[in-house]
């Protein structure tokens, strides 16, 4: 399955489900962000596209980064860690989503003095018990928590 298919079926309708598509909550898709880099030698300056960014307000929610069904989503941390040091506020903690449309990892990423950043354990659709209700139970808390701040 296309990385398009992945967010337009399964990472799309859990959004809904969530209530990220309702206010305070904007959702924009492909939002482009460039981050520079220093290094000693030369200064690098790394360009990409966030898949499916939340916002409320000038705060990011989520940055979700989606990957074709048969790519492993390790790859993908990195991507979505430097997509979120972006993140414009300090205080507020930004969640990233990974997904390649049967498994997903949670990403949290805190700001201060030091960046600290954790992952959840990888939620599988293919385990007993079907992993995807989890996964929605976890979009709607980060839902309920932010709409709040």
């Amino acid at each position: 399955v296309l990385e398009d298919l992945v967010k337009m079926v399964v990472v799309s309708p859990l959004l809904d489900l969530a209530g990220f598509y309702q206010p305070p909550f904007k959702v924009k898709a492909e939002y482009e962000v460039s981050l520079p880099i220093e290094d000693k030698d030369e200064d690098t300056i790394i360009k990409g596209r966030i898949d499916i960014l939340v916002t409320s307000k000038p705060i990011w929610i989520a940055v979700i980064e989606s990957k074709r069904s048969a790519v492993s989503l390790q790859p993908a941390i990195p991507q979505a860690l430097v997509y979120m040091l972006k993140i414009p506020q300090t205080e507020q903690p930004t969640f990233g989503l990974i997904t390649n449309g049967a498994s997903f990892i949670f990403i949290k990423l805190v700001k201060g003095e030091t960046l600290r950043y954790a992952l959840s354990k990888a939620f599988d659709i293919w385990n007993p018990g079907n992993y995807l209700y989890d996964v929605l139970g976890i979009l709607k808390r980060i839902a309920a928590v932010t709409a709040k701040s």
